[in-house]
């Protein structure tokens, strides 16, 4: 996997650049990853209502729970699929819209020095085999791209907007995910 450090859009990928985003703050570069979990409508995979949620343009009338979130502006840098496929939305040197009230070790507005990234899932489902390799490889790519960003800082959702947030939820499982960082 390999960033194109110029654009900050991966190489070989599925690209769905959406409009919800902004400029990172002058002089600010990646320094944490945060990791999340979507599925939509809840606990269903697979469709292209994530990539619509993420573009604005959800159909309120697709699924009754799609009537709270259609206007939503929100967004993440990528999205790892069931499948290991990735999906961007949002250059990784802008700043996306995917951490919302948020701190870490006391820094505040994580937006600002964040990449988001979303695996499709639940925090009760497993996640798949090949979305663990795919977000290594990523966080790879990421710390190659960015050198602020260490393979260390790593966090889900849960961790920057705790009480607010339990995703990327406890069926993640994170020490195989930091073994595979070290391999």
């Amino acid at each position: 996997m390999e960033i194109d450090p110029a654009t900050g859009l991966l190489r070989g990928v599925r690209q769905v650049l959406c409009a919800h985003c902004d400029e990172r703050p002058s002089g600010v570069v990646p320094e944490l990853i945060v990791v999340h979990g979507i599925s939509l409508p809840p606990g269903e995979y697979g469709g292209p209502w994530i990539e619509q949620f993420f573009g604005g343009h959800l159909d309120a009338g697709a699924h009754p729970y799609f009537a709270d979130i259609a206007g939503v502006r929100v967004s993440a840098h990528a999205l790892v699929r069931r499948d290991g496929s990735v999906v961007q939305f949002v250059p990784f040197s802008t700043r996306a819209w995917h951490a919302g009230v948020s701190s870490w070790q006391g820094r505040s507005a994580c937006n600002d020095f964040s990449v988001g990234i979303e695996l499709e899932g639940t925090d009760l489902d497993p996640y798949e085999d090949i979305q663990y390799a795919t977000l290594a490889a990523l966080i790879r790519a990421l710390a190659e791209t960015y050198p602020d960003l260490a393979r260390e800082r790593v966090v889900g959702h849960s961790d920057i907007a705790p009480g607010r947030k339990t995703d990327p939820g406890d069926s993640f499982d994170w020490q195989r995910l930091n073994q595979l960082l070290r391999d």
